[in-house]
């Protein structure tokens, strides 16, 4: 089945995922950073004390999410994603009225915990759940929502910030979220999901029925060895894409780059990680989800490898197609990975707990990266040493997948 019959087939179920991601961009770091100049110079605080608030309301965020995620495995689906919705709504409003900077920290938690955790938890829970031999497509084709987002609402919110300033801007935001976020997505989500989802009747021959995952708790994923061993290249392109981009400005500094010319370089990003998602998508649905690991790091290292080395302007762009490879593969690889290691019975509490890491890794790694620049690390140290961890994860995976224990799941 291809994707456009694919879309065609099941337009409400993938629209409502579409949505989701695309609607949790405005809980996203992206975003959010949009307004800081606006929030430090009203709460009159430093960069180093407004990064603070928002990496505290982050971890706590992420800290949540783990028992707030697992609530998908036992409440309907349009009963949770509309608590979700208004808790995102609520989320906005008290950040567009905060009048200190403890209910300032409170909001960004709740937009933090419902928009980057909740929202794309919810969507990428759902596609793997309910779609099986096409499940890879659905996961690349709703994690399409993240980039989308980035392409369209930054230049929107520039636009409502100029024109209404922020504290207005966000309370608009909370009533987009409240009265056409919330009932698109439940118009979109009108009948069940295991009564809407069509899949090809007969699956291709290369597919495999080997991923059969036995339903597996929360509890026995944390004492299966493998998932320990997934771990350092599930978190690897949040953590390293999360720190470079927080650290963009030295990048360019450091390289004699200009921002404008950084800042173009995220389009092709943007563009390149669409249509990676897309095919890793398809290859998901042949090969199964854990032949992708060795892999799909190779490009987020060769990004890496190039910064290490050279200066030339050309090195922009090309270290944003590496790494939006990564990124976009990695979005379809983890939306498909954990159901299919370890089945869709408690999938929701599973996933909650892989996003909490993943929301640590990028809490943590600005303040980590600024710490090395400040000790004296060069970007390009760092760099070089990103791409040899890159390669060793990936080697090590490789090793790991020729034992046939590890298809046993």
């Amino acid at each position: 089945m291809s994707y456009l019959s694919f879309i065609f087939a099941n337009p409400r179920f993938l629209g409502f995922g579409l949505f989701l991601t695309f609607a949790s961009s405005f809980g996203q770091t992206f975003f959010i950073a949009l307004f800081s100049n606006e929030l430090r110079r009203d709460f009159a605080l430093s960069h180093g004390e407004f990064g603070s608030v928002y990496s505290l309301a982050t971890l706590s965020s992420g800290f949540c999410l783990i028992w707030l995620g697992r609530a998908i495995d036992r409440i309907d689906l349009k009963v949770f994603t509309a608590l979700v919705l208004l808790g995102f709504a609520c989320a906005g409003f008290v950040f567009s009225t905060a009048p200190s900077v403890i209910l300032l920290g409170l909001s960004i938690f709740g937009l933090r915990l419902c928009g980057q955790g909740l929202l794309g938890h919810i969507a990428m829970v759902s596609m793997a759940r309910y779609f099986h031999r096409a499940r890879g497509k659905a996961v690349s084709l709703v994690s399409l929502g993240y980039p989308l987002g980035e392409a369209i609402l930054p230049f929107s919110a520039v636009a409502v910030l100029s024109a209404f300033g922020w504290r207005m801007s966000w309370m608009i935001i909370a009533v987009v979220i409240l009265a056409a976020i919330l009932p698109v997505a439940m118009l979109l989500l009108r009948s069940a999901p295991q009564n809407s989802v069509r899949e090809p009747d007969v699956p291709d021959s290369s597919q495999v029925q080997r991923r059969v995952s036995r339903e597996a708790s929360l509890r026995e994923v944390l004492r299966d060895i493998r998932f320990y061993l997934i771990l350092p290249a599930v978190l690897a392109p949040s953590f390293i894409a999360t720190g470079m981009f927080f650290h963009q400005r030295h990048l360019a500094d450091t390289k004699g780059w200009s921002l404008e010319l950084l800042a173009s370089a995220f389009v092709i990003f943007a563009i390149c990680q669409s249509a990676t998602a897309l095919y890793t998508g398809q290859a998901i649905d042949r090969l199964g989800a854990s032949r992708l690991l060795p892999v799909f790091l190779l490009p987020m290292g060769a990004s890496m490898l190039l910064l290490s080395f050279s200066n030339h302007p050309v090195a922009a762009p090309l270290y944003m197609v590496a790494l939006g490879a990564t990124v976009g593969a990695g979005s379809a690889l983890f939306g498909a990975l954990w159901a299919e290691f370890y089945g869709v019975s408690h999938l929701g509490a599973i996933r909650s707990f892989v996003t909490s890491l993943m929301v640590f890794s990028t809490a943590l790694s600005p303040p980590f990266m600024g710490l090395l620049f400040d000790a004296g690390i060069v970007f390009e140290a760092l760099t070089l040493g990103f791409f040899v961890y890159c390669v060793l994860v990936s080697a090590t995976l490789a090793i790991i997948l020729r034992r046939k224990a590890w298809s046993g799941v």
